[in-house]
């Protein structure tokens, strides 16, 4: 059985701060940087024919440190603090613009900016406590800009300046509420198995390489279990497909039902089921699956008229004793299954085992 060589979706979005990954963040820094340190230079040397030398000159430092942004935030592992650093200086600084006589009177139109850019880089709750100061500061210093109010123009600029950035930063808000809701909509469907309910194989697979990673730090070990259920064609050849989800469901609650929080379970496709016990013995690993694979045994569902049975069996693998890596282990795991389906069915295999438990069965589902 292959296992999944892309990154896990789960960690990924665990990790991402907003609605780009840090691959995308990156990008956009580097355009950010590129742009802002252009411009920079342009607004400096104009400056200078403003009369303002101190201001050119931070800017032409800004630019200088921008370029050099450009160069290394590809590479840098403090991707977070570049961001703030850009941010913080850049309001800082579109505040003091709006504060400095004659600078520019449309600075005050980068305050609509501010929660654009904070929520892009930085997502939601970052976004909103980064923006918030600035932008309230930034109405403060247009008022300033305007110097009094002395009549119902001044009154209307500063209101319509307030108004529109009160409605940025709520649009801009409950767009990043409604993104992030349908993102973990789509995640969740992505990850989980439409019928059960359970991890989908994707997610399963996910969840064993976080498994060996942890295993791997801790010294600590697991087991791997595929579990097949016996003759499911039948249920489907004979009653029908519904059948055969309504058994399928009732598996997976007498899966979850019995195993810890701690543990794992998944539909891998079809029948197959896989199994993820944490710190478990391999004796008792196989008592557990024994006692699961008689609970499946006596347990009878009922559908109309008829009372359907099925049985199950079961393969399992241990790490560190049986593989190091995914792929070994499932491939373990799936040799321990064969083994009960050649011997019969409705049985629990080892790996490093001589026999298999369980009755030998000559039918199918009753």
């Amino acid at each position: 059985m292959k296992t999944p060589q892309h990154p896990d979706l789960g960690a990924s979005l665990e990790q991402s701060r907003s609605g780009l990954r840090d691959t995308h963040r990156r990008s956009l820094m580097r355009a950010l940087f590129l742009v802002t340190g252009s411009a920079l230079v342009i607004f400096g040397s104009l400056q200078i024919l403003n009369g303002y030398l101190w201001l050119a000159a931070g800017e032409f430092v800004a630019s200088g440190v921008l370029f050099l942004g450009v160069a290394r935030i590809n590479r840098t592992p403090h991707l977070q603090g570049w961001i703030y650093g850009y941010l913080v200086t850049g309001f800082s600084f579109f505040l003091l613009i709006m504060l400095v006589p004659d600078a520019s009177v449309t600075a005050f139109v980068w305050v609509l900016m501010m929660p654009v850019l904070a929520y892009l880089l930085l997502g939601k709750k970052e976004g909103f406590f980064l923006s918030v100061p600035f932008m309230v500061a930034g109405c403060v210093a247009f008022y300033f800009h305007l110097e009094f109010i002395a009549n119902a123009r001044s009154m209307i600029d500063l209101l319509n300046m307030v108004l529109c950035a009160v409605l940025m930063l709520g649009f801009i808000h409950l767009y990043e509420t409604r993104r992030e809701e349908a993102e973990q909509k789509l995640f969740t469907l992505a990850q989980t198995d439409a019928l059960t309910g359970l991890s989908n194989r994707s997610s399963f697979q996910s969840t064993l390489g976080r498994t060996l990673a942890e295993c791997k730090r801790s010294g600590s070990g697991f087991a791997l279990v595929i579990m097949d259920i016996d003759y499911f064609k039948v249920v489907n050849d004979t009653m029908g497909h519904d059948a055969g989800d309504q058994v399928l469901r009732n598996i997976s609650r007498r899966l979850t039902e019995r195993l810890r929080t701690t543990d794992s379970v998944g539909r891998l496709g079809g029948e197959e089921f896989g199994l993820i016990l944490r710190d478990v013995k391999p004796e008792d690993s196989f008592e557990l699956m024994d006692e699961l694979r008689q609970r499946i045994a006596d347990s009878e569902l009922c559908y109309g008229e008829a009372v359907i049975r099925v049985t199950a069996s079961f393969g399992i693998a241990h790490y560190p004793e049986h593989g190091s890596d995914a792929e070994t282990l499932f491939r373990t795991a799936d040799r321990c299954l064969f083994s009960c389906k050649r011997a019969g069915r409705n049985m629990v295999a080892r790996a490093g085992m001589s026999a298999v438990k369980g009755p030998r069965l000559a039918g199918g589902p009753v």
